[in-house]
């Protein structure tokens, strides 16, 4: 015995709406309280009503769907971002399809053609540089498909919009302290650099303070290593058997330093007192590894918000918010202090770093780390 499908006129009936709230319901939530959306989905699920996607795309050109592909998923720092976006986006009325490109160009570039051909309404990506033929997939479909660039400081690609923070100054800031300190033999346990504009920055960003200062950056002091916690402690343990070792490490990502920082206790030695190691993201564990990490902190959830709201603007044919540089300040905590031998004036880090100053106030963290300086994004 076959019964019958479940139309938009029957949610209607249900909801004691008109077919037209129902549909706007539907195909326009952002239009909709959310008292009546509420309503309308209640009488939908009680009947099994699915609306028709595919059909509902055809008819309007467009599937309120919002495309998002990120180097991996394996990193927390992406997962915020990823949760924000998803958040935002359902406040819009728009679901997220999600791709993770491993850090391969062929990968990202078949991700990026998926997601076009299923046609979403919008695409984020991580970073600015992307192979010649993701770009050219892009270009097909803009300005019907707007684009958001985020992790960068800058999209480098005419008019897509940019989201992102200063990974280069970010970068400098943190070696300026290390020199402040009094440490001259710096080194850097960077992340693969092919193809990523944000492991390139971060790089070009320890260079230039250290040339500031007269010390040059170059191998065996700087390393490219997978962001991960063993390669991390591999690549301490060489930096420390060196005939000089350094006495700081300055490393790609907070999973690099974590490794760092074992591999420095492995040999005996002690963070800070004889190497000093820093991190970049401020991921969760970072304040609560022995010692606290120095490290700078991404505004990976406000990314993630932000990106949401342009791309709904764009998709919406309403004007985006503007290109947003946000602030990535440095977290000095435990693990940063004077070289050996060095007698230092300035007072242990405890300070939320940021450039320029803004606001000057007194935070405790979760966990009693206490921070001061200007309040961060998160």
């Amino acid at each position: 015995m076959s019964t019958a499908p479940v139309t938009i006129r029957d949610v209607a009936k249900a909801a004691q709406v008109s077919v037209a709230t129902v549909s706007r319901v539907f195909n326009r939530p952002d239009l909709v309280t959310a008292a009546l959306r509420a309503r309308v989905q209640d009488a939908a699920d009680r009947l099994g009503y699915l609306a028709d996607g595919a059909a509902r795309a055809l008819a309007s050109r467009r599937s309120r769907a919002i495309g998002a592909i990120v180097p991996t998923l394996d990193n927390p720092v992406f997962a915020a971002c990823i949760d924000a976006l998803q958040q935002r986006l359902d406040e819009h009325g728009f679901a997220l399809l999600i791709a993770s490109a491993g850090y391969d160009a062929a990968r990202e570039t078949r991700e990026v053609r998926v997601l076009l051909e299923r046609g979403v309404d919008g695409l984020m990506l991580v970073g600015a540089d992307h192979p010649a033929a993701v770009w050219a997939l892009i270009e097909r479909r803009r300005p019907a498909v707007p684009v958001v660039v985020t992790w960068s400081g800058a999209a480098g690609r005419g008019t897509v919009s940019c989201i992102g923070f200063d990974n280069r100054a970010a970068a400098r800031r943190l070696v300026e302290h290390l020199l402040q300190l009094g440490h001259r033999r710096i080194a850097m346990i960077a992340g693969p650099t092919t193809g990523n504009d944000r492991a390139m920055a971060r790089v070009a960003g320890v260079r230039e303070a250290l040339g500031a200062a007269g010390i040059a950056l170059a191998p065996p002091y700087l390393t490219e290593r997978p962001y991960t916690v063993p390669d991390g402690h591999a690549a301490a343990l060489a930096l420390l058997s060196l005939p000089e070792p350094p006495t700081a490490i300055v490393c790609g990502n907070d999973h690099l330093a974590l490794g760092a920082l074992a591999g420095v206790r492995s040999l005996g030695l002690s963070v800070p007192h004889d190497v000093s190691v820093c991190g970049f993201d401020d991921l969760d564990f970072a304040a609560y590894a022995d010692p606290p990490l120095t490290t700078v902190r991404v505004p990976a959830a406000e990314m993630g918000r932000r990106a949401a709201d342009c791309l709904a603007a764009a998709a919406g044919r309403t004007e985006p918010p503007a290109t947003a540089l946000l602030e990535a300040p440095v977290m000095l905590r435990g693990s940063t202090g004077p070289p050996p031998g060095h007698r230092a004036t300035a007072r242990a880090p405890v300070a939320a770093v940021t450039r320029p100053p803004r606001r000057r106030g007194r935070l405790r963290r979760a966990g009693g780390d206490p921070t001061e300086g200007p309040s961060a994004p998160r």
